[in-house]
């Protein structure tokens, strides 16, 4: 899963939002020095991970892709599920996503000073661009995909990603529902058991 759904799915606590949102920047055993209900949000970041990555219907989606953009596919589907949960987002969430985003948007800069340096720098391009309001159009996937090529010095070629997410459009948003209710209740348990 890409940002949205992380924050998404760490609920109302604040901490373990700020660590589910940082993980992909704390490596191995980093995470330690954070306090501990941040260290929880990068441990719920792994097992969310580690849950999507195993996943059939994700597999699925990714089998679509990967022909044409291999182990960059996995990357795709991320960013592709966070566009269906932001397009969809009144079915998920009863505060307004623009409302939403904006609130974590001042989160981050309450604690900013625990932030890796890589989310400090890119932060502020984050809010002034609004990438996550960004998810809920098949445009701002457009660019943010075009970003990631860029990137990748172009390797990747996710930016001709949108023509699989228009041709698939229904396919992918079925299997992102599908999956996500699972994950909901995978996420629910785990946030019980950390």
């Amino acid at each position: 899963m890409n940002f949205l759904a992380h924050i998404y799915l760490s609920g109302e606590n604040p901490e373990l939002t700020i660590g589910n949102f940082i993980a992909d920047s704390v490596k191995g055993k980093a995470y330690l020095q954070y306090p501990n209900e941040v260290q929880k949000g990068i441990t719920l970041h792994r097992k969310i991970d580690s849950y999507t990555d195993s996943h059939p219907i994700v597999k699925k989606s990714v089998s679509r892709l990967f022909p044409k953009y291999g182990h960059y596919s996995t990357v795709i589907v991320d960013i592709l599920y966070d566009h269906f949960l932001a397009a969809n987002w009144k079915e998920y969430s009863d505060t307004p996503l623009e409302e939403y985003i904006s609130g974590f948007y001042t989160l981050l800069q309450e604690y900013y000073e625990i932030l890796p340096k890589k989310i400090q720098n890119f932060m502020p391009y984050m809010i002034k661009d609004n990438w996550l309001l960004s998810y809920a159009s098949i445009q701002g996937i457009g660019t943010i995909l075009y970003q990631m090529n860029q990137r990748t010095k172009n390797r990747s070629k996710m930016n001709f990603a949108v023509i699989e997410l228009e041709e698939y459009y229904t396919d992918f948003g079925k299997e992102f529902q599908s999956f996500f209710e699972e994950l909901e209740l995978y996420v629910k348990n785990e946030l019980r058991l950390l």
